[in-house]
């Protein structure tokens, strides 16, 4: 039995997921993401590795941009398969893409603009990598899937999906290949979660995968404590308030903006912090937030005795869900402090430039960092320390405080990562590390030989590796 597996994203880097499994005749990709660092975003634009419509399926892990921000690309190029996964993720997804398509329709319209004003010319791309006629292409695709119930994916391969507690409706995925009397496992984590986080199930485990590709965002690093959380938060906000500024926090729209009004939520209950003017400027989260309603049969135990109160785990008195765009633009005519919730969480594209625009060189303000800031982004440029940085095209001195709570984070640490894999009993044949900057997935992998006696893999970009 032969199976090839090839890496074409997120390999060595962040973004980008996508990896290509080829058994049996049949062509199965997992995951199709889109890039987020400046300095590989050229690979959204170019042409898929292989033939679009040689693939069959598509499974998805979970709905955030790096893992199926290029599937209407896919289509538009002839993908016309089944993209697998549960019905939560779908609903992300749908309205992950759409958000995206208008981000880039609306970024090339004014990139376009602008450069015919300034009468230069630009390496990067003045069209849209697809639009919003290719997402609607897209959407008939998607086929949901029950968590723990095998899907037949044709000529002896069929997938399992279980819970992976990174984000609503997040999973890792087992691909099991048979032939004649032989059969493989490969299991691919996705994005791990952490146990013991608000609103979501654990993740769950497996005992046995011949193959695994795991993800190593915090390969390097162990969190702080989750209980550290609303102590850090209310200090920041208190802080800020007491100087008359603003708190802006550049927020994925799924699952971290959500899970920071479940925190703020608790700190207003118990009076740690004033009452502030709080707005969820992102329409993309205030549609996810809305999913979150809907599937409220994934939350855990402690979230569904809250919502049993009467006080959703995703309100609280005083939260603007703001919409329009002229909602967005009035929030800097608001009076005393505010707290801002926007998007993007790397700060590379979305409403939070505009907050940062008005709030990153005023002293008495904080930029509050809640995630994972990829090389290559404003984010990381800001949290590295920059003295200025380009917003929408225009430089600006940073003098707002810039903080981060790393307790936040919706990835698994390296002693977490660890703690998942742990439930393998029998060594696998092979491990490989991906979905981590070069630095962590190297110190992952061999943190992993030294502590579990696997072989470990770090792979690069478009490698080819044959599971025999």
């Amino acid at each position: 039995m032969n199976i090839k597996l090839t890496f074409f994203g997120a390999a060595r880097n962040v973004t980008g997921s996508s990896y290509l499994v080829e058994a049996n005749g049949r062509r199965i990709l997992v995951d199709c993401g889109f890039y987020q660092e400046r300095n590989l975003k050229h690979r959204n634009w170019d042409p898929f590795p292989v033939p679009a419509k040689t693939i069959d399926a598509v499974l998805l892990t979970h709905a955030h941009l790096d893992h199926c921000g290029r599937l209407p690309k896919l289509v538009k190029e002839g993908f016309k398969g089944t993209i697998f996964c549960t019905p939560a993720t779908a609903d992300i997804a749908q309205i992950i893409l759409k958000d995206s398509a208008k981000i880039q329709e609306e970024d090339a319209f004014n990139k376009r603009r602008r450069h015919k004003e300034e009468r230069r010319k630009t390496r990067h791309p003045e069209e849209p990598l697809y639009r919003s006629a290719d997402v609607a292409a897209t959407l008939p695709l998607f086929s949901c899937v029950e968590y723990d119930k095998p899907v037949p994916l044709g000529e002896g391969l069929s997938a399992s999906f279980f819970e992976a507690g990174h984000i609503l409706g997040s999973t890792s995925i087992k691909l099991l290949v048979k032939n004649n009397n032989e059969e493989r496992t490969i299991l691919f984590s996705g994005d791990i979660g952490r146990w013991d986080i608000p609103i979501l199930k654990d993740p769950n485990t497996t005992n046995a995968a011949d193959y695994i590709l795991v993800e190593s965002t915090y390969g390097d690093r162990v969190h702080g404590k989750i209980e550290d959380i609303s102590e850090t938060l209310a200090s920041i906000v208190n802080e800020t308030h007491a100087k008359g500024g603003n708190i802006v926090i550049p927020s994925f729209a799924v699952e971290r903006s959500q899970e920071i009004i479940y925190y703020l939520n608790g700190l207003l209950a118990e009076n740690k912090i004033p009452k502030l003017r709080t707005f969820l400027d992102s329409p993309m989260a205030v549609k996810v937030t809305d999913v979150f309603k809907r599937h409220a049969q994934l939350f855990d135990k402690e979230a569904m005795d809250l919502l049993h109160t009467g006080n959703h785990p995703c309100d609280f008195p005083g939260l603007t869900l703001t919409r329009s765009v002229q909602q967005s633009k009035s929030i800097k005519h608001v009076k005393g402090s505010t707290i801002i919730i926007s998007a993007s969480g790397m700060c590379t594209g979305g409403r939070v430039k505009h907050h940062l625009v008005n709030n990153i060189s005023r002293p008495e303000s904080t930029i509050l960092f809640v995630g994972y800031q990829a090389n290559g982004t404003l984010g990381r440029a800001i949290i590295n320390g920059c003295n200025r940085v380009q917003i929408l095209g225009q430089h600006y001195p940073v003098r707002a405080q810039v903080k981060k709570i790393g307790g936040f984070s919706a990835h698994a640490d390296k002693n977490e990562l660890l703690r998942w894999l742990s439930s393998i009993k029998k060594a696998p044949r092979e491990v490989f590390v991906v979905h981590g900057e070069e630095e962590p997935a190297t110190h992952f992998a061999g943190f992993l030989k030294d502590k579990m006696g696997w072989k470990t893999m770090v792979p690069e970009y478009k490698q080819e590796v044959i599971l025999s």
